[in-house]
Formats: structure tokens, sequence, C-alpha cells
């Protein structure tokens, strides 16, 4: 297969960038944050997670961020939501669109949401009937699609059959994550493979992290196996908790650096989300994540 023409850029940097900060990001900055993003041209852009602030008190401030920002028109505002209480609380503050977070390995299920992956799939039944009652789109993680902290390599087989359970259940699209960024191209391929036994590569995206400096060339190769959806995050925010030394997400602008090199349209203003990594990154103290934002320097 080709290079698609278009892919759509899904921003994780407010959640899944911000969750694992040591230092507390304000309320004020977060929707700046969320409100630069969108207006930078992205139409996806996961806002915050409603969990308990005692597992992850960065998103303490959830329902406050989802009533501080100014809603563009075309813009959709998903939230994390693992469990039903976390998606009535959403469902107060007026989300459109929810997520929920499965794992290809048991012991990583275990360490991450304590239970296994079996029973991860059982729990989300009752947030997708609630959601297809309150028409709430749903989109699924699967993490640990080619390896695990725990178990190491992860068998392929495994990623497509819990790819497919969470379609079934009635998400509309599945984001494959090599949660700890140990893939290569070929795993990638191989993973991608299996999976499109069972689904379309209309129905799957990609989340790459990029621990061992692979994160641009695997998302190429799933973007030539037709993959049209990949997850980023401003700045190279992020990391995986449960993962020692597993670095952050692969850097939104990096990407599209990327993708506008190959003439691939993605409708996102590279100079505003630079500006935008180094919005975020001064207020942590620290330079971004980002090989683009830094050869770029701060424009602020």
């Amino acid at each position: 297969m080709t290079a698609p023409s278009t892919v759509r850029l899904y921003e994780v940097g407010p959640r899944d960038g911000l969750q694992n900060e040591q230092k507390t990001v304000p309320t004020e900055v977060k929707v700046a944050l969320i409100e630069r993003l969108a207006d930078a041209g992205f139409n996806k852009i996961e806002a915050t997670s409603f969990v308990s602030p005692k597992w992850v008190p960065q998103m303490a401030d959830s329902q406050q961020v989802m009533s501080g920002i100014s809603r563009k028109a075309g813009v959709d505002y998903p939230v994390l939501t693992p469990n039903l209480k976390g998606l009535e609380a959403a469902l107060e503050a007026g989300v459109t669109e929810v997520a929920i977070f499965g794992a290809a390995s048991e012991s990583f299920s275990q360490k991450n949401i304590n239970c296994s992956v079996q029973k991860s799939l059982e729990r989300f039944k009752p947030i997708m009937d609630r959601a297809s009652q309150e028409n709430i789109a749903v989109r699924g993680y699967v993490s640990c699609v080619v390896g695990c902290p725990y178990e190491g390599a992860i068998d392929p087989v495994v990623v497509a059959d819990v790819a497919h359970k969470m379609h079934d259940m009635g998400c509309y699209e599945i984001s494959l994550g090599d949660t700890i960024g140990v893939g290569t191209p070929m795993d990638i391929c191989t993973m991608l493979n299996v999976v499109m036994d069972q689904l379309p590569i209309e129905k799957l995206a990609l989340h790459c992290h990029d621990t061992y400096g692979q994160a641009l060339a695997n998302i190429l190769a799933g973007l030539d196996m037709g993959i049209s959806v990949i997850d980023s995050s401003v700045a190279g925010l992020g990391g995986c908790p449960y993962a020692a030394g597993a670095s952050g997400n692969v850097a939104t602008e990096d990407v599209l650096y990327m993708l506008n090199g190959m003439g691939i349209d993605t409708g996102v203003d590279l100079e505003k989300v630079i500006d935008t990594a180094w919005f975020i990154s001064d207020f942590l103290g620290r330079a971004p994540d980002s090989k683009v934002a830094v050869a770029r320097g701060n424009k602020q």
C-alpha cells in the first residue's frame, strides 16, 4: 500500500502528556494549551481524564478544564473514562466523546488497572451501554501492542483479539499503542497485518512512544500499511508510569514535519504547534522533547 493523502492527528498532550507530570499544571494553563491546539487546526484534542484524583492527581480538575475551554466548532474534546463513575462525571461536564483503555498484556493490565484483560473488557460493557444511550462516541485504546515491560514480546493474535472485542462493543476507532516504545517497523507491520485480518484499517490508529527512537520510523511503516490516524503529543509530553524508562509519546511537531515533507495533508499549522510546544515546555521549565521544536527555537 501507499501512504494516505490525508492524515488525522489525534492530539493527546493535554491528557496523556500531562497526566504523569510531577509539577501541578493549573487549570488555566491546561485550558490555554487546549485552546492553542484547537487554534492550530486539530479536530481531536484529548482534553483530560475523569479518574480518581487519588490515582492521577494531575487530572483532579477535569470538570474545571471542560467548563473552562471555549469549544470550537468542528473540534472534539474527548476524555478518558475508565469506569462508569468517570463516564457519569464526564456526561455532567458535557462531553461528546470518551475513551476506554485496555491492554494486550495480562501483566500490564493487572499492574495498570488491577484486573485481567478479560475482566477489563467486561468492565467496559456498562460504559459502552451508557455511552450508547447518550449517543456518546467511544474510542478504544489497546496498550502494549508489541511489547510489555513485564512479559516482553506480545503475540499479535492477542492484540487483534482485544481490538476486535473493543470494536464489537461499539468503539468507533481502536488506537494501537506501543506503550513502552520498544517496537521497530517490522514489529509494527507484523502486528498490523494480524490485526487487519480482524478489523479494517480505517478503524485503526497508531500510538507510538519514542523510548528507543523508533517512533517516526514506526509511524511511517504504519502509513505505508494504510494507517491514516496518528496519536501524538505536543512537545513529546508523556510517558508510562508502569514502564521504567519509557519516554514520552512521539512529538506532534516531529510527526507533522515528516507528514508535511511527504505532502500529506493534516490541516494542522506546524508553526502554531511549535509555539504551543514551547508554551507548555516553558511552564514545565524544560525544553520540548522534540527535534523540530528545539531546532526551530523558542519564538514566543
